[in-house]
């Protein structure tokens, strides 16, 4: 690389985990040519989103929790993956690592992080006994539950030890496994290090109602082997026993400050790296940032405090003047259906602080907000069971409440907002310490105009997620102040959003994309507007996705009715209305697995994926699933995805009602509905809840009075609590409540906005939604129930449609003059008994597949 000024000086960063890659990047994005980087991590991986790592149990993979790539692939930078560095020479200023090698520095950046604490107890070294820190733990963890219920032929039992964020999350992630599992925490509650007593038995009612046993104030003695070695039984303190088949520790975190030590830096007794407000330790040269380092007598295992520390550090290479504040603790558990938020000063610990609580035992709800002992100031607080206020509070920290604190805790609308404007200093994200006046900057001076841009901009947003909406509010106040409005475009192509444009089209009748984009925008369209309008036309027009126009308006999985995996093969999800199949269906699937050689895998939502299916072997594939009578399960489209249940009445001796039944009638009434993102729906047939339904877009849980109607929760990584909407409907009442709000949502929603955020933007709230739906406030409902009435009168299965129309099948070819041809880029192996995709050194030139797997057409 030319450079004509002074050479650049060496940063030289020991450790490769998050806060190391937040370190780097802030100083690339600042530095120019000043500084050259090596990064030395100890995994041989590529940094990865360790608060993220529950989400490898929801299908999540490796590639997905990694972090931005080309930070440690700039030129500027040199990334030595699975390396170990075992000294520090501080006199010659540079670094050994454990093959040998040294790596000279200007500045040493010691981001080695912590490692998992293990229990002194009897047995700790058993099979089956795990951390849950790393991929690698995780990837561990998965094997060996699979492996151990194969080799029992049972499902398994399993203990998380530790009653913590992490040990709940490591129960969520057991508990997705199909591993019945129990948590045992020596404190007497819960998350004991955010909750006060109340807080924690409330949480404890809900965690239990997930089928999650707790046993709290238990210490754990000894660990028992079976005959092969492997973990039988917990022994504890007061003299009982447990049998269990796996055990998690999740009993803290130890700073990896063993490397410092060595090199004779300033080490506090209980561990980590001493370091003052500018990240520096007592060496001159030398900083540490994250789970190492220990200030003012703490070292905390949370990502936002690190990252606050990374640039301080980044900054303080750059010869700025920045200072570490110190730490903020405040937490949002992540685990889906557990609402729970801790921030500030919780605990009350500041003198005169006065509580304001809200209980609620019955529906699982503590909320309580630490105030000065004046009133006015907000100091921190605390919630479980809907933590929907958090975004709005968590800012407003060491500021004026600026309102009734009872109407943040029982709020109208059931979204708690504050009345006024945030200060500038306001901590809107935390995970990147961005505040509210640089987000405010961002928009003024920085010419931001969006959520997207203003991210882009300051990273406000762009870690868990959770301070998005109070960023939306902050840009449109600013545009607002400026003349300006938030623009609600859907593209460059048209200037209405998709609720303006839905009801443009709806009332101008016209049925194709020319004439909606020649009526009402301009130019050609794009991947944004075209599958909206898809969509949109869909629920208006209705139609085949293949037919006409429409074909070219699908996204990438619409456009060929499938999932495109990461290998370039596709997956084929055939329905299973409320997970119901008779022997018959599952002999067909196996069977067409078995000879077009697909791995199969059983969802979450209750159905059989098929994974592998190249583009010219999916219409043979659907043949036989549809001659058997399967039809498309809508795996691809943002759709109806499925409606999961419990076995109900029908066998649960605690069911109430037939939750298998209403889940196939429900499946089977919306099936192919197309909206604006993905639908998830669940039944459970009593109050014990083990379809999940409220974590669901529409959730329906049976009682002895008929069926309550839960709206607007969701999954993945910001999961949404859903909330009561309706109590003791019979059949009749409920479908048509539901029929209502799907399509009053499929009239109103954005683009790609899930039921949970078009919710809390709701004008009204709950009590606004129940208006519409129950009470025709907005004079719609005939239109609602009309527009449903429609899709059930005019559904078809895609598949099966499209098998008897030779035209749409010409798409499914990989070549024009050999339709029949695998892709040559494509091997596969064998894993677990069943095909997998190759990996890259597997992956051959030319067209064969590695021995042990076949991949053949039988016909």
């Amino acid at each position: 690389m030319h450079n004509s000024g002074p050479a650049p000086r060496h940063a030289v960063v020991v450790g490769g985990g998050m806060v190391a890659h937040r370190f780097v990047e802030s100083l690339l994005s600042r530095s120019g040519e000043r500084w050259r980087i090596t990064v030395i991590g100890e995994e041989p991986r590529d940094p990865y989103d360790r608060v993220g790592l529950t989400g490898f149990f929801a299908g999540a993979t490796a590639d997905d929790l990694t972090l931005d790539r080309s930070v440690l692939a700039d030129e500027r930078v040199e990334f030595l993956r699975g390396e170990t560095v075992v000294e520090i020479d501080r006199a010659e200023r540079r670094v050994r690592t454990r093959t040998g090698r040294r790596v000279p520095y200007d500045r040493l950046v010691l981001a080695t992080g912590s490692y998992a604490a293990r229990l002194a107890v009897d047995g700790f070294g058993l099979e089956g006994c795990f951390v849950y820190r790393t991929l690698d733990d995780v990837e561990a963890l998965r094997t060996f539950v699979q492996r151990r219920t194969q080799a029992l032929g049972r499902p398994l039992t399993g203990t998380v030890i530790g009653g913590g964020l992490l040990g709940l999350e490591a129960a969520g992630a057991l508990q997705g496994l199909d591993v019945d599992c129990a948590v045992i925490q020596s404190a007497d509650r819960l998350m004991s290090a955010q909750l006060d007593l109340p807080a924690g038995d409330a949480l404890r009612r809900i965690v239990e109602q997930r089928g999650i046993r707790v046993r709290t104030g238990t210490v754990t003695t000894r660990l028992d082997p079976d005959r092969s070695g492997a973990v039988a039984g917990l022994e504890f303190r007061d003299g009982d026993y447990a049998a269990t088949d796996v055990v998690v520790f999740t009993v803290g975190v130890r700073p990896r400050d063993e490397i410092a030590r060595q090199a004779g830096l300033d080490v506090h007794p209980r561990g980590g790296v001493l370091i003052d407000d500018r990240c520096q330790t007592s060496d001159p040269d030398i900083l540490a940032v994250g789970e190492v380092a220990n200030f003012a007598g703490q070292c905390v295992g949370l990502v936002a405090p690190g990252y606050a520390m990374a640039e301080v550090a980044a900054t303080r290479l750059l010869d700025g003047d920045a200072t570490f504040p110190g730490f903020d603790l405040s937490t949002k558990l992540k685990l889906s259906g557990v609402d729970v938020a801790s921030f500030g000063d919780a605990f009350a610990t500041t003198p005169g602080a006065l509580d304001v609580v809200y209980a609620d035992p019955v529906a699982g709800v503590y909320k309580k907000l630490v105030l000065s002992d004046d009133a006015k100031t907000l100091l921190g607080g605390i919630l479980v069971g809907d933590a929907s206020a958090y975004g709005s509070l968590r800012p407003l920290v060491g500021g004026a409440l600026g309102g009734d604190p009872a109407a943040y805790l029982m709020p109208e609308d059931g979204v708690a907002a504050p009345t006024g404007d945030l200060p500038d200093t306001a901590l809107v994200c935390s995970c990147n310490s961005v505040t509210a006046g640089t987000i405010r900057t961002a928009v003024h001076e920085e010419g931001c105009a969006d959520v997207t841009s203003v991210k882009a901009c300051t990273k406000a947003g762009a870690a868990c997620g959770s301070c998005v909406t109070m960023i939306k509010k902050i840009v449109g106040v600013e545009l607002a102040k400026t003349g300006a409005t938030l623009s609600s475009a859907l593209c460059e192509h048209f200037e209405m959003s998709r609720r303006q444009l839905f009801d443009a089209v709806r009332v101008s009748g016209l049925a194709t994309f020319s004439g909606v984009i020649e009526r009402f925008g301009t130019g050609r369209g794009c991947d944004i507007c075209k599958p909206a309008l898809a969509s949109i036309l869909s629920t208006l027009v209705g139609g085949h996705v293949l037919s006409g126009e429409n074909a070219a308006l699908q996204d990438t999985n619409d456009h060929v009715m499938a999932n495109l995996q990461k290998d370039g093969s596709y997956s084929v999800v055939p329905r299973i209305p409320g997970g119901e199949i008779t022997p018959a269906g599952l002999v067909v699937i196996g069977q067409v697995a078995e000879d077009f050689g697909l791995y199969t895998k059983i969802t979450g939502g209750q159905r059989i994926d098929l994974f592998g299916a190249r583009l010219e072997q999916l219409p043979a594939v659907w043949k036989r699933l549809v001659d058997a009578g399967f039809e498309s399960g809508h795996a691809y489209g943002k759709s109806l995805r499925t409606v999961k249940s419990c076995v109900g009445s029908t066998w649960c001796r605690y069911g109430v009602q037939d939750s298998v039944g209403m889940a196939v009638q429900l499946e089977l009434r919306y099936r192919g509905l197309r909206s604006p993102h993905k639908l998830k729906l669940g039944v459970s047939g009593c109050a014990r809840e083990c379809a999940e339904a409220r974590g669901k877009d529409v959730g329906v849980i049976a009682t002895e009075a008929g069926w309550n109607m839960y709206v607007g929760g969701n999954g993945g990584f910001t999961p949404r609590h859903a909330v009561l909407l309706a109590e003791g409907l019979d059949d009749e009442a409920l479908l048509t409540a539901i029929d209502r709000f799907l399509m009053y949502y499929i009239f109103t929603a954005d683009r790609l906005q899930r039921t949970a955020p078009w919710f809390e933007e709701l004008d009204g709230g709950i009590d606004g939604l129940r208006a519409v739906i129950f009470d025709d406030s907005l004079g719609i409902c005939a239109d609602l129930d009309a527009a449903m009435a429609r899709h059930i009168e005019g559904y078809e299965d895609e598949w099966k449609a499209t098998l008897q129309d030779p035209q749409k099948l010409r798409r499914f070819a990989s070549f024009v003059n050999a339709p029949a041809t695998p892709d040559p880029s494509l091997a596969y192996t064998v894993e677990r008994g069943q095909p997998r995709p190759a990996t890259a050194a597997e992956r051959t030139d030319v067209g064969v597949f590695i021995a042990g797997t076949t991949l053949e057409v039988r016909r």
